[in-house]
């Protein structure tokens, strides 16, 4: 017989608060019991169930990483050496035309420079870009770039190398390593025989993206440094920069140096300047004096003085071989952090391949000496690590809850770094690159962002309160017109009217106003997370008013709209709530939505799927539009076809579509509003249907990745658990793709899910869920942050048959509304 028990948190964490989030629906059959009920076969000696064999884990996941896996215009990652979280990036780049400069189907390299991000939809960084050459000394790439062969590539985690193709072209034959620690690049350059001449080229005044007023200087004879100023990410105009220095020591000194400018070459010059355009230094080297040349290049976003410590502190007592083996290690251990068992080998390179992509960024942005730059080019000193590059449009809706999960300590340490930027600069960041706000995207992303955090525990009392003062700013005021940041600039009519007002021509091209229909839902999600703060702080009456805000979705709703058999859909407003154009109003274009439609936005509610059901005549009705939205028939017929011909048009094609689109975030989670409806098996077949969008191939992604986003996307889908609605800290519960994944949170207890006969391949469901040591039947859908963290095994029974599973169909088994979450009480 069932029952409703609260878990004791008592029991699980040893004395933790408890919730009313953690009011979660169990049963009381034999702790050992089998989906049936009927428990396990017994050692007759020893009374005990008998050990299950389960298969092992890879003992080195860096072998199963493939880092071409997104080298193409679709995923936009690169393949270069970096560390989690690391500042240097360092890689390979094919052009300054490229997103993350590197494109698979080329085939020259242009030269390797220090700074990357993974998988953004523009062209950016690229910085301070180093080519070897035989004799050639040009300033033009398009001269110098040079042939080369992946199957000449060596890529790994934490390393790259490749060797040039032999002929006559500048860079012929020689080899290139390349690997990092967190804050230098690391180069060793093999020169061939028949090398005349051995040179390095380090363009300083063009990047991938814009640069501004960049500097080089030649020190001594084996030295060289130099800054840029980037900026104008995404085409912005604005007052957007970045600034970067740099410090290059080599192995040996150099017989003859230079700069150049434009195309012409100075001899013996030491320094350069210029504002955009090529500019850089170069060094010979004697070839009778060794074939072998190397180099440290130190980096920081605070002066060269940064850069030049940063290097020699983390190359002390270093070598090449040294770096790279720790690096090696590194990558190791981090990926050791979520290993997973069973499945085929491709499903495993398709993990570790996606877990490796979402620990690249944040980024460090402190030097060694805890020194960073601020917004206004003012230099601070912190006590912990300060990070930058902050997506938050993408990244709070997945990658931002696996870092929390995997590394809570670094988690914390990101959300005091954004307190910092508020209190250094004056207000929260939207998209942030370096030390430079670029406004892009649309909405409050940075609400959800810190709550996710707030949620799990993570922050101390002090530095909670702080960050929702600054939050609470944000949400309810508008930054001045001399600000760098722009802020929710749609607060004017959302905070008298509740909807965002349409305009088209307004501001500039991230505006809210422009995108008035996606803003409005993204701010009254970032409204009702922050009220899950609120109340966890005793802000009782701020709670009140976030609260009042959730449904704000309703001023959008328009019961006359029709599309696809359907009635009713979020429209865009004008500022006195007519219709933002003529009629007949059609879901499927995106006017008023940002890179996305009506159809896909109308999900962006799931702080209240019951209310949102509502609007959409009832549960039944909702699950109805679910299928069509996914086209369930062919999901559960053919799975790839569904995903391939159904949902994904191209990776960029956000558009005139009614359908699901795994490759941008808008709707990413859509699949788990099933469980809001009773039918939580459906978002297991949609899940088993977007797994094969990801291939083990430079083409192996649907869409840019966001800096990690949709690979954090895909680890939780393929591990089972995922918090749909960010701030909750309620996990969705769906059939996972490997029979073992365990979680080993840095520092923390272990959690074991298990899942028998678990095949990503198959179409498969839960039939039921056990949690806990003793073990507990779960009968919900969901289980909160703590008590997965508490749980120490979850085990999962599956079935292929959805028709024979009624598990967490029940309406007391549906996930929590926010208004129904309190935070924790730090």
């Amino acid at each position: 017989m069932k029952k409703l028990a609260i878990v004791a948190l008592a029991a699980l964490l040893g004395g933790s608060t408890l919730m009313c989030s953690d009011l979660e629906l169990v049963s009381d059959l034999p702790p050992d019991a089998g989906p049936d009920g009927v428990a396990p076969r017994r050692d007759a000696r020893t009374d005990a169930p008998q050990a299950e064999q389960w298969p092992p884990f890879a003992s080195d996941p860096t072998t199963l990483v493939d880092t071409s896996i997104g080298n193409n215009e679709n995923g936009t990652t690169f393949p270069g050496a970096t560390t989690p979280f690391g500042m240097v990036q360092l890689s390979p780049d094919t052009g300054t035309n490229r997103y993350a400069a590197y494109q698979y189907k080329d085939t020259k390299i242009w030269g390797f420079s220090h700074t990357h991000l993974s998988g953004v939809g523009c062209q950016t960084m690229g910085n301070f870009r180093f080519m070897p050459t035989n004799s050639l000394l040009s300033s033009d790439p398009t001269q110098y770039a040079t042939s080369f062969s992946h199957a000449n590539e060596t890529r790994s985690p934490g390393s790259y190398s490749v060797t040039f193709a032999s002929g006559t072209e500048a860079a012929a034959g020689i080899q290139v390593s390349l690997t990092a620690t967190e804050r230098t690049g690391w180069h060793r350059y093999v020169f061939p025989d028949t090398a005349t001449g051995m040179n390095v080229l380090m363009e300083v005044g063009e990047s991938n993206g814009n640069v501004y007023d960049a500097d080089v200087a030649v020190v001594g004879n084996d030295t060289i440094e130099g800054s840029l100023i980037g900026g104008n990410f995404c085409g912005e105009t604005g007052k957007e920069r970045y600034r970067i220095f740099f410090s290059a020591k080599f192995d040996r000194t150099a017989k003859v140096f230079g700069t150049w400018v434009g195309s012409a070459f100075n001899v013996s010059s030491r320094t350069a300047k210029r504002n955009g355009g090529r500019m850089g230094a170069w060094l010979s080297f004697d070839p009778a004096a060794g074939r072998t040349v190397g180099a440290v290049v130190g980096v920081s976003y605070v002066s060269v003085e940064g850069a030049r410590n940063n290097r020699l502190k983390e190359s002390q007592g270093q070598s090449f071989d040294t770096v790279r083996d720790r690096a090696h290690g590194i990558w190791q251990s981090e990926l050791l952090r979520m290993p997973v068992a069973g499945g085929s080998q491709a499903d495993q390179r398709t993990f570790y391949s996606a877990l490796y992509r979402s620990l690249l960024h944040p980024s460090i942005a402190s030097d060694v000496d805890g020194q960073y730059r601020d917004f206004k080019n003012a230099v601070h000193t912190s006590d912990k690590p300060y990070y930058q590059m902050l997506s938050l449009w993408d990244t709070y809706r997945s990658q931002n809850q696996l870092v929390a999960l995997l590394h809570p300590q670094r988690a914390a340490d990101m959300a005091r770094s954004v307190l910092r930027i508020y209190n250094d600069s004056g207000w929260m960041p939207r998209w942030a690159l370096g030390n430079g706000e670029t406004n892009v995207m649309s909405g409050d992303p940075i609400t959800p962002w810190v709550v996710t955090i707030y949620r799990r525990g993570l922050l101390d009392k002090d530095t909670a309160k702080k960050l929702f003062d600054a939050l609470w700013r944000n949400v309810n005021e508008v930054p001045g017109d001399t600000s760098i940041f722009r802020g929710r600039d749609g607060n004017p009519t959302y905070k008298t009217r509740g909807h965002v007002d349409y305009n088209e021509t307004s501001g500039y091209t991230y505006g809210d106003r422009r995108q008035a229909g996606s803003a409005t839902l993204e701010y009254a999600f970032a409204d009702c997370s922050l009220a899950v703060m609120a109340r966890g702080l005793g802000e009782t009456e701020k709670a009140k008013q976030l609260d009042a805000r959730c449904r704000n979705f309703e001023k959008l709703w328009d019961a006359n709209a029709q599309s696809k058999g359907y009635a009713g859909f979020p429209r865009a407003r004008k500022i006195d709530g007519t219709n933002a154009e003529a009629d007949p109003y059609d879901p499927m274009k995106g006017h008023g939505f940002h890179e996305g439609t009506g159809w896909q936005y109308q999900w962006l509610v799931q702080q209240d799927a019951p209310a949102l059901f509502a609007k959409m005549g009832g549960e039944t009705e909702a699950e109805k539009r679910l299928d069509t939205f996914f086209d369930m028939p062919t999901v559960l017929a053919d799975p790839a076809k569904a995903a391939k011909e159904k949902w994904v048009r191209g990776a960029y094609t956000y558009y005139n579509a009614f359908a699901f689109n795994p490759n941008n975030e808008s709707d990413l989670h859509a699949p788990w509003m099933y469980a809001w409806t009773g039918s939580p098996w459906k978002t297991s077949a949609v899940l088993r249907a977007a797994r094969t969008l990801f291939v083990d191939r430079e083409d192996g992604m649907p869409g840019n990745d966001d800096l990690g986003t949709i690979s954090s996307w895909l680890l939780f889908g393929m591990t089972g658990i995922f918090e749909a609605a960010p701030g909750s800290g309620a996990y969705v519960l769906t059939a996972p793709m490997f029979e073992v994944v365990e979680i080993r949170p840095e520092n923390g207890r272990t959690v074991r899910i298990e899942a028998r006969g678990a095949d990503a391949s198959k179409l498969q469901y839960v039939a039921s869920v056990r949690v806990g040591n003793p073990e507990r039947n779960w009968i919900q859908s969901w289980i909160s942050h703590e008590n997965l963290l508490g749980a120490e095994t979850i085990r999962v029974w599956l079935t292929d048959d959805p028709h024979s599973t009624v598990w967490a169909t029940t309406a007391e088994a549906r996930p929590p509304r926010l208004a129904e979450i309190t935070g924790p009480s730090p």
